[in-house]
């Protein structure tokens, strides 16, 4: 196939949106980022590394992201295989999210990331608008 393997791209609001990208042999970015592209997915999935965690705790947890969207991104990543939803199916309704062991490696290869995000926190602040300086909490 002339160098290319077809791979899944997602747009920005997490539809299938092509394939065919050139990729690098080892380099398996592609793959990665295709499942947690996107700027909520990798917070979410922060948020979940400890437990199960509630819609409404996540909603509150990721500051700045709407409830559709949070919707969006959750069925995303459930349908990647990443996290589970369990519906408790009780009045008031009860759902959580839990990471599952396959999404489990997905945010071990995501926390290096957070931590160089921890130490260069001041630089990128000054550097990229938008960005919050704050105390680094590693």
């Amino acid at each position: 196939m002339d160098g290319q393997r077809p791979f899944v791209e997602y747009g920005h609001k997490g539809k299938r949106v092509g394939k065919v990208e050139p990729i690098v042999p080892d380099c398996g970015l592609d793959v990665a980022l295709a499942v947690v592209g996107g700027k909520w997915k990798p917070l979410i999935l922060y948020h979940l590394q400890d437990g199960p965690r509630r819609f409404g705790d996540l909603r509150r947890l990721v500051a700045g992201i709407s409830e559709k969207v949070l919707i969006q991104q959750l069925r995303d990543l459930q349908e990647a295989g990443v996290l589970v939803r369990h519906d408790y199916r009780e009045v008031p309704p009860r759902v959580d999210y839990t990471i599952t062991p396959f999404g489990r490696t997905l945010v071990e290869a995501l926390m290096p990331l957070c931590h160089w995000g921890n130490r260069n926190r001041a630089e990128v602040a000054a550097r990229v608008p938008g960005v919050r300086e704050a105390a680094a909490q590693d």
